[in-house]
């Protein structure tokens, strides 16, 4: 798409997805036990202390993790909610604190998970003992503080990232602004001083993003993994060395089309910019492909179109706006879905 509409209700917030700790916050029940060893449970949490190693226990442990688990995920959805369509100091405290009980809760139910990787149980039990295993997407070691911590690193990383602006011709833009600006501008200067404008917020966040990096490891390896990408890896129902041979085999398969690909769009924007700009050798200069992450190449269509073959693209966005589409009726449209399967609707209070 040449132009985003904006994303009315698409909060993709880091730090949830990335799993978060302490499970005191908003439940005085919920008294941290912290420090007494992996795997303990949090006492009235809705989760004993430990479970037998039955058939039978994991039963038990699964019924219970799940509720709990739709506790804590819809208070924490609640608090992010709040963080992202109002980012205060205030906002960001408040989510830090329930990722931090949110990674605590996923890091003791991943080791409890674990006592029953040799007891025989239901296929469909197997596969949520294995889930909740391998669901943390950042896990925090089993230490006091170290929740905390990554969900304070996390929350901060996401807030800078929504919130960045540099300075443009004289004016703070955001991301979204600049991103609008360089899919459409065909002016080599521009494009780069946007590229390298956004960069300037991005490198701010080297060190917060290495200490995350560095939490997470700790808690992997704690859960058995190498590292975090070997449990990354692991999630994909094979073993975490297959996933990467298997990734490997069919990169091969796709190589020589995607250096072909490769070879013509550098050789289209050669052929509108000019060695000065684009040599038709080498790698493709980043901010020339109209994307700010240099992920894509549809905002540059014009430039690399085939000569021959006819239309073949369309405009998304102007597609949706002739229709009469605007941010809340795409997610109205994305509600129906939900309802059409007999979901509730979203309360009034979320329009």
């Amino acid at each position: 798409m040449k132009r985003q509409l904006m994303t009315a209700a698409a909060v993709c917030v880091l730090a949830f997805t990335a799993g978060c700790a302490s499970t005191s916050a908003h439940n005085p029940e919920a008294a941290s036990t912290q420090g007494q060893g992996q795997g303990q449970i949090q006492a009235g949490s809705g989760l004993k202390a430990d479970y037998p190693a039955t058939t039978a226990g994991a039963n038990a442990f699964i019924a219970d993790a799940e509720a709990r688990w739709a506790e804590i995920t819809e208070y924490a959805a609640r608090v992010q909610w709040s963080r992202a369509t109002n980012i205060t100091f205030d906002t960001m405290w408040l989510e830090s604190k329930v990722n931090a009980e949110v990674t605590e809760l996923q890091v003791q139910l991943a080791n409890q998970a674990a006592k029953f990787n040799t007891v025989t149980v239901a296929p469909d039990v197997r596969r949520k003992l294995d889930l909740l295993r391998l669901g943390l997407v950042l896990p925090a070691p089993n230490r006091p503080g170290a929740a905390d911590e990554l969900a304070q690193i996390t929350t901060r990383l996401d807030s800078a990232y929504s919130t960045g602006k540099f300075d443009y011709k004289g004016r703070q833009i955001t991301l979204d602004e600049a991103s609008l600006i360089l899919a459409d501008s065909r002016d080599p200067q521009e494009t780069k001083a946007l590229y390298e404008g956004w960069r300037t917020i991005s490198s701010a966040m080297k060190a917060d993003y290495a200490r995350m990096v560095e939490i997470a490891n700790e808690g992997s390896r704690e859960l058995g993994f190498a590292d975090t990408g070997a449990l990354w890896r692991s999630g994909y129902d094979m073993p975490a060395d297959d996933f990467a041979a298997e990734t490997d085999r069919l990169w091969v398969q796709v190589k020589p089309f995607y250096e072909n690909l490769h070879c013509y769009v550098r050789a289209r924007l050669n052929a509108r910019y000019g060695d000065a700009v684009q040599p038709d050798h080498g790698p493709i200069r980043a901010d020339l492909l109209g994307n700010m992450w240099s992920q894509q190449w549809g905002n540059i269509y014009d430039i690399v179109a085939p000569a021959t073959g006819g239309a073949s693209s369309y405009d998304l966005t102007d597609l949706l706006v002739k229709a009469g589409y605007d941010p809340t009726r795409m997610v109205r449209t994305g509600e129906g879905f939900y309802t059409s399967l007999g979901l509730a609707p979203l309360p009034q209070t979320f329009w």
